[in-house]
């Protein structure tokens, strides 16, 4: 196989390990029959790559059909799809054969497959594995014999975690998976495309081509390009149009360069489900800190009473503070022996008193806390650690990871 001729038959620019290897992968399955899920960012062009497939299997002479599941409503996708009988729902005048059926001994690309409605993703799944469906309002069974080609920008396992998207389905799918890599990762494909597109455009509106000044070239290359190849030849195409000058500088490139997009500087970024972890772990903090707080101010206020009378009697609540929040035997403040219904005090030392605050937040952890506060939910839920982590506020695996940190029991 000569990718070089791949890449010139298919317009494809570059020479990073990412996209030969991509190639490769396309070329080599093209001849079986299995799925392949094509991933990557948004303007990658990743609808290349089925085209690759396409051309160098047996169904080569087949039809070659692109859907682009993201633009069709939910309402009417499962007849694109799979077609509709006559009076099968409001506005269906006549019968109508579905992208499957006129697909049938060729290859059907779905793009955007992440936002195929879940009803509609239990009727792919059977295409897949048996080669049938049903029209929308018929009962029919008809017989398709389709190579399927799928693409998606989004995160398909977290799609599944969140329960959008079918995981027999995504395993069914992901036969051969070929992954495109963003543009912020081929630095060296930067120019070329920039070459390849200044000149394309030059020869559409009949102008010299732009060219990049030094400085301009670095700035172009550490650029993030967040809208990928499909953002870069839009910025090519305004320059040449706009810009009288031919030889850009880095200063005019940087005014076509959205400030949003950034430097292609090293980062450390924070997975969004950590973030979250994060967000629920404070949570709890924050919650334990306000519960301490609450107690410490009831704590003073019954310090307070018990100043003003020594002599009366303490009620069966505030035995009950006294228990939980000064629980000793010193004898300074309330003799442990003592805390019960009625209870007097024996002596009060205002050092003391005055040093409380202090004496509470030393004896109390927040690590403590936190584990009486999962064990309680643990001991609420008999063990079961889903509606134990939902009364906690926090995710099952942010309650796991705190069940083997601080190895709980249960």
């Amino acid at each position: 196989m000569d990718i070089q001729a791949v890449k010139q038959r298919f317009g494809i620019i570059g020479n990073t390990a990412g996209i030969n290897r991509a190639i490769e992968v396309a070329v080599q399955v093209a001849p079986t029959d299995l799925s392949v899920l094509v991933t990557g960012e948004s303007g990658v062009g990743k609808e290349i790559f089925p085209q690759i497939i396409h051309q160098f299997s047996s169904r080569k002479h087949g039809k070659y059909i692109a859907v682009n599941c993201g633009a069709i409503p939910e309402g009417t996708i499962d007849s694109e799809l799979f077609g509709h009988e006559k009076g099968a729902f409001t506005g269906a005048l006549a019968d109508r054969k579905g992208y499957f059926q006129e697909a049938d001994g060729g290859t059907i690309f779905l793009d955007e497959i992440g936002e195929l409605p879940l009803s509609t993703q239990v009727r792919l799944l059977r295409v897949l594995e048996t080669g049938e469906f049903m029209k929308v309002g018929s009962s029919q069974v008809i017989k398709t014999n389709v190579r399927v080609i799928a693409a998606t920008n989004v995160n398909i396992p977290k799609a599944i975690e969140e329960g959008k998207f079918r995981e027999d389905l995504y395993y069914r799918l992901n036969t051969v998976p070929i992954s495109i890599p963003p543009l912020r990762e081929r630095p060296d494909d930067v120019i070329l495309l920039f070459r390849k597109f200044a000149r394309d455009f030059a020869e559409k509106y009949r102008m010299p081509p732009v060219r990049l000044e030094e400085d301009a070239r670095t700035v172009l290359v550490s650029f993030r390009w967040p809208g990928n190849i499909r953002q870069l030849k839009n910025i090519t195409e305004q320059i040449s149009i706009i810009e009288q000058e031919r030889d850009i500088s880095a200063e005019s490139l940087r005014t076509y360069l959205p400030v949003s997009g950034g430097a292609n500087l090293p980062a450390l970024l924070a997975r969004e489900e950590d973030n979250k972890s994060f967000a629920n772990e404070r949570e709890i903090l924050y919650k334990v800190l306000f519960d301490m707080k609450s107690d410490m101010n009831d704590l003073k206020k019954l310090v307070l009473d018990l100043m003003e009378n020594r002599d009366a009697p303490i009620s069966g609540d505030q035995a009950q503070i006294i228990r939980n929040l000064y629980n000793t035997n010193d004898g300074n403040f309330v003799a442990k022996e003592q805390v019960s219904n009625p209870i007097h005090i024996t002596s009060v030392d205002k050092d003391n008193i005055q040093d409380t605050e202090e004496f509470v937040e030393e004896s109390l952890s927040l690590a403590d806390k936190e584990i009486e506060l999962i064990q309680k939910a643990l001991e609420k839920h008999r063990g079961k650690r889903k509606y134990a982590a939902q009364e906690l506020g926090i995710s099952e695996r942010t309650l796991y990871r705190k069940i083997k940190e601080y190895d709980i029991k249960g």
